[in-house]
């Protein structure tokens, strides 16, 4: 099986900022072909998305794709719940880790995989905010040192 191309459509910068993520996996996701048209021209947001549990089968709430220009009947509401696919061991797993530990599940990005549009989801568990403020002191600290670095380096 050859190297399948991974082109970025959107990223939650956010989730990362607010959650610890513990684990990642990768879904399938059912859209409307004027769905999968609109993400080809990059047209996708997480900003505001997170994930439920219903009846056995996980959903991605939130998730804005804009509406196909070239779509008109055939465009579906733009913040509509879709469905996320997944192998049934994979939601259980998943399932049962969020009702026993107070995990949460966070949409991380959107990417064509090939042909295919998937979404990398992560078992995130909550920041605090110290723990935020930690992470950027970090940051900073991280970046003030490669400045001094690539200052010397020249």
């Amino acid at each position: 099986m050859g190297k399948e191309s991974i082109k970025l459509i959107a990223n939650n910068k956010k989730a990362r900022h607010d959650y610890f993520i513990e684990d990642t996996y990768e879904a399938g996701i059912a859209l409307a072909g004027t769905e999968v048209k609109s993400l080809r021209m990059g047209k996708c947001s997480l900003k505001e998305s997170f994930i439920k549990e219903n009846k056995g089968e996980l959903f991605i709430y939130g998730m804005h794709i804009s509406p196909y220009e070239k779509g008109n009947i055939f465009n579906k509401d733009p913040l509509r719940v879709r469905k996320l696919l997944l192998h049934r061991y994979e939601i259980h797993k998943l399932m049962g880790k969020v009702s026993a530990k107070g995990y949460t599940i966070v949409p991380l990005q959107v990417y064509f995989k090939g042909s295919l549009v998937k979404v990398q989801i992560g078992l995130a568990r909550g920041k605090k905010l110290y723990d935020k403020r930690e992470t950027m002191a970090k940051n900073d600290l991280r970046r003030e040192t490669e400045r001094e670095f690539k200052v010397k380096n020249l």
